[in-house]
């Protein structure tokens, strides 16, 4: 299978500016639940309000089902409550080609269990009341391109999800995405891969809303026992050619890659292997919960994120 990196850098190639985010609309729907979700605030705010502070952003990845989706609600609410300035969640999905053994094992436990990209909708509509870290859906084009770009935007959105990424769409077709998405108030960010060349990387700065998503190193998602130390180059190297927050990941298991990573001008760190690691592998449910959430304690605190 090709790689997220293969496939990213594939795309890397020109494409017109991407239009200004609109802000996002408001739930039609009454209640508690959507003045919440039209008050939290966006992936950029997020970022905003961490960088104002001083810090850096602590954005964790999980998959949506893994063991189930209960699981899953209780993990958002560990996650949150353990400092996540942003929360990836990933939508479950057959033939998950930039995924490593980790996520793709993942994806499956959760297909087995009955995860849809309906019940993960309706999950995020739950929960994102519940938590004060924005939300962005990590989804490959395929489950996009079948409910269409428009409804889909428009159903993740009303269910107060703020961000999207999506892998494995070339970069000439993100104007388009990136236009409808951000009519319905979500941020679609894109990926810059260590084997992209500078006028690029600008390109994909451009485009992107809300961060760089800035992958360490080439191949599919893992833990990796080091960071690439390439990582401080391409910081800088983007950091020459936008002003917008950059986060690193892929490859980040422990304390000790975090803080090498913000020591080296990242804006934010991305941790996922290791966290579904933690939660998916463990015997019992309860036992995944709680060494996700010591996994999470762990890189956020020993990083000082």
């Amino acid at each position: 299978r090709d790689s997220m990196a293969a496939s990213a850098s594939r795309a890397l190639r020109a494409a017109p500016r991407a239009p200004r985010a609109s802000r996002a609309r408001r739930n039609p729907e009454r209640g508690a639940a959507s003045r919440a979700v039209a008050t939290r605030a966006s992936v950029s705010e997020a970022f905003k309000a961490v960088l104002d502070d001083g810090k850096r952003a602590f954005i964790p990845f999980i998959c949506a089902g893994d063991p189930d989706l209960e699981s899953t609600k209780k993990a958002l609410k560990i996650l949150d409550d353990a400092g996540a300035d942003v929360i990836e969640l990933g939508v479950p999905y057959s033939d998950p080609l930039a995924d490593g053994p980790v996520i793709q094992a993942a994806a499956t436990r959760a297909l087995e269990n009955g995860a849809t990209l309906n019940k993960v909708i309706d999950l995020v509509r739950e929960m994102t009341p519940q938590i004060k870290a924005p939300i962005v859906m990590f989804t490959y084009y395929n489950p996009i391109y079948q409910r269409g770009v428009d409804k889909f935007c428009a159903d993740i959105a009303a269910a107060g999800a703020k961000g999207l990424l999506v892998p494995d769409i070339p970069l000439e077709e993100t104007y388009d995405v990136s236009e409808i998405a951000s009519k319905h108030g979500i941020e679609l960010v894109l990926l810059s891969t260590p084997t992209t060349p500078v006028e690029r990387a600008k390109k994909i700065a451009q485009a992107t809303k809300g961060f760089v998503y800035l992958v360490s190193v080439t191949g599919v998602t893992g833990v990796q026992s080091n960071v690439a130390t390439r990582v401080e180059q391409l910081v800088e190297e983007l950091r020459s050619v936008t002003d917008k927050p950059i986060a690193v990941g892929f490859g980040v298991s422990e304390a000790k890659h975090a803080k090498q990573i913000v020591d080296w001008g990242a804006d934010g760190v991305i941790v996922g292997s290791a966290l579904v690691r933690a939660l998916g592998e463990a015997k019992t449910p309860e036992e995944g919960l709680a060494a996700l959430k010591a996994k999470a304690e762990e890189i956020r605190g020993g990083a000082t994120l």
